[in-house]
């Protein structure tokens, strides 16, 4: 059994009904920051699209260059773990798994857990939705199976900083941001893994609480 054990954390919640909710962390500790174990961006949302579908999105990696992407590639000893409580204890009832293979993201789930906690196994017998990893530059590349629909690569970073701005704050010659401000981080990127699955498969509950990990494989 392949067991993964946790190295960074982001929290988020959602509710059903909520368009969108999303959490973003960019540049941690030296140890994970610009690795596949790096969480950026976490979104839960609706799709706008077809409302029996929820979508979940983490990146990794955030901030790429345009020259770093195209050699960017997701940690093959990474697990990417949605979780998924919907009684309300704070405790995973599913979670869906994404791992990279050989240039493929192969998701399991959603499913119960037989580990929860600091601690996964992968969960190889549930739903397996299987896509090539689109390369930079490539057209999006998607696949579905059982009404999930998975795609991994590369995306640009939805993170919007005014770096500027913000250090004159800091500074005392500025008392506030400008609207829109400057996205000092435009143009970078962010290696993502997007899942989009039926409610039906997440249980009856009018609310779920959601957030995502990254685990290394022991």
């Amino acid at each position: 059994m392949t067991k993964f054990k946790i190295t960074l954390l982001t929290l988020a919640s959602m509710a059903v009904g909520f368009v969108l909710f999303l959490s973003a962390d960019h540049i941690d500790a030296p140890k994970v920051t610009n690795t596949g174990q790096d969480i950026a961006d976490y979104f839960a949302f609706q799709n706008p699209n077809n409302n029996d579908n929820l979508v979940f999105v983490a990146t990794v990696q955030g901030l790429l260059s345009p020259g770093a992407t195209a050699n960017a590639a997701f940690d093959e000893n990474t697990l990417i773990e949605f979780n998924i409580d919907n009684d309300g204890d704070n405790v995973e009832d599913l979670v869906i798994q994404a791992i990279a293979r050989d240039g493929k993201m192969i998701v399991f789930g959603p499913v119960a857990p037989s580990m929860k906690g600091t601690e996964s196994s992968i969960m190889s017998d549930a739903n397996r939705v299987e896509t090539e990893i689109t390369v930079y530059g490539e057209t999006m590349k998607t696949a579905t199976n059982n009404g999930v629909t998975v795609f991994a690569g590369p995306r640009d970073d939805p993170f919007f900083f005014d770096l500027g701005a913000y250090s004159a704050i800091l500074g005392g010659t500025a008392t506030g941001f400008s609207n829109p401000g400057t996205d000092t981080f435009a143009g970078t990127n962010v290696l993502a893994v997007v899942v989009e699955v039926p409610k039906s498969q997440l249980g009856n509950a009018a609310t779920l609480n959601t957030w995502v990990e990254t685990k290394l494989k022991r």
